[in-house]
């Protein structure tokens, strides 16, 4: 399956991204994309896209990562509504047993 995702180009310190179509195999570090379809300013938030190759391989069954998705609605390329693409946070009572199981109750030392 094809996938519309962003790649890291920039220098440490400097978020710069391409956006490039790829097999959802491909990891992102990977280097490997069949098309570069613009680039993704992360520092000043700017976008620059070749919308009529977006478009195109949308209609031919590309899928959209989270993050590419909310940066194509910011730029009126598609319509619909962003993702949310931030971590599910667990539930205080989950994360509570999973901090007892950690830790191990301490007996006290049998006095002689």
């Amino acid at each position: 399956m094809l996938i519309i995702r962003l790649q890291r180009v920039g220098r440490k310190n400097d978020p710069t991204f391409r956006v490039v179509l790829t097999d959802s195999k491909n990891g992102p570090k990977s280097g490997k994309y069949l098309e570069i379809m613009g680039s993704y300013d992360a520092r000043k938030g700017k976008a620059q896209l070749v919308k009529d190759r977006i478009k195109y391989w949308m209609s031919v069954g590309a899928k959209t990562s989270g993050t590419m998705n909310n940066i194509l609605v910011a730029n009126k390329v598609v319509a619909g509504k962003k993702v949310n693409v931030l971590p599910k946070r667990k539930k205080v009572a989950e994360a509570a047993k999973d901090a007892s199981k950690g830790e191990k109750k301490v007996e006290p030392a049998p006095k002689s």
